[in-house]
């Protein structure tokens, strides 16, 4: 458009037109506006005539293109955003056992990713409308909202993080999330430690206060680096066949009133039970082999995929 409109400035301005009377023609030729021609005598000359059709045509043609491409790009743009919305709308309604993040900074991203590398469904709730623009299912509201947390399958949903910036909100949701399903798992974040218990009353089921983390992470590789840095690879680095996971003991689960040693014998793999939680909640570690498993317990287990995948079906 901007090369019609200097390709004409300059034309008119060779055919003896002063240069802002160029210009001005140019334009009211282009728009196709024809207000009040440049009086002078060159417009009744034939290339002044000649020129002038020439420009009429490239020019209307130029401006109609541009506002076609503009309308196509705006309609394309709608359509697919809201086939995209359909999509991650029909995506979220097919979960079950999914987790809910609350908030997408800088830790909602680190939740999500660490989710996604455990094959984990992840459902985003922010209400930045800039966030739908991730490749993770997001839903642009306010999680203070409770057919929010109902549009993020709160009912079907496993875990919820609250990653919100507010301890307030964060609050908020706790208690909004609680009273919508009871038995769900949450996992709170909070940026004032006096706030903890708070957070409990709530009913969240953990709190954590990501400075304090990050304090004892860089203490711990201060004074254990190599404590730290093997814990680091195994809950983080996918590099390498190793991981912990728990698995908890069910009320059918045939192991139930079974030793440690009879699940090693059955399992035929070298898996690591390395803690035991049990119902009083305290954990156990380094557990004897003729520990009796009961209802209710969470095994903590060290091993290789495949020595893990073997524990699990056993269980």
């Amino acid at each position: 458009m901007a090369v019609i409109v200097i390709i004409g400035w300059i034309g008119y301005a060779m055919l003896g037109l002063p240069w802002f009377d160029a210009l001005y023609q140019t334009i009211i030729t282009i728009t196709t506006v024809g207000f009040s021609e440049v009086d002078i005598d060159l417009t009744n000359t034939t290339s002044y005539r000649l020129f002038t059709l020439f420009l009429v045509v490239t020019g209307v043609g130029s401006v109609l293109y541009t506002i076609s491409v503009f309308v196509d790009t705006l309609i394309e743009g709608t359509i697919n955003d809201a086939f995209r919305r359909r999509r991650m709308t029909k995506a979220i309604a097919e979960m079950t056992g999914h987790t809910i993040i609350c908030g997408w900074g800088q830790v909602g991203h680190a939740v999500a990713d660490f989710c996604r590398r455990h094959q984990t469904d992840v459902v985003v709730i922010d209400r930045d409308p800039n966030a739908s623009e991730s490749d993770v299912p997001i839903i642009i509201g306010d999680a203070t909202d409770d057919d929010v947390l109902r549009a993020a399958g709160l009912e079907r949903a496993r875990t919820m993080i609250l990653a919100l910036d507010s301890d307030a909100d964060n609050l908020f949701v706790c208690l909004s999330a609680r009273a919508l399903r009871k038995d769900l798992f949450i996992v709170a974040r909070t940026s004032d430690q006096k706030n903890q218990p708070k957070f409990f009353q709530a009913g969240a089921s953990r709190v954590i206060n990501p400075h304090e983390i990050g304090g004892s992470r860089m203490a711990a590789l201060a004074l254990q680096p190599n404590v730290a840095e093997f814990i680091d690879e195994i809950l983080h680095d996918e590099q390498h066949d190793v991981s912990v996971q728990e698995f908890v003991i069910t009320e059918d689960s045939s192991m139930v009133g079974q030793r440690l040693v009879e699940l090693s014998q059955k399992t035929g793999k070298r898996s690591l039970i390395i803690a035991i939680r049990k119902t009083d909640n305290l954990y156990h570690t380094n557990p004897a082999p003729q520990t009796e498993m009961e209802r209710g317990d969470v095994l903590i287990a060290l091993g290789s995929d495949d020595e893990l995948n073997a524990l699990r079906r056993q269980i």
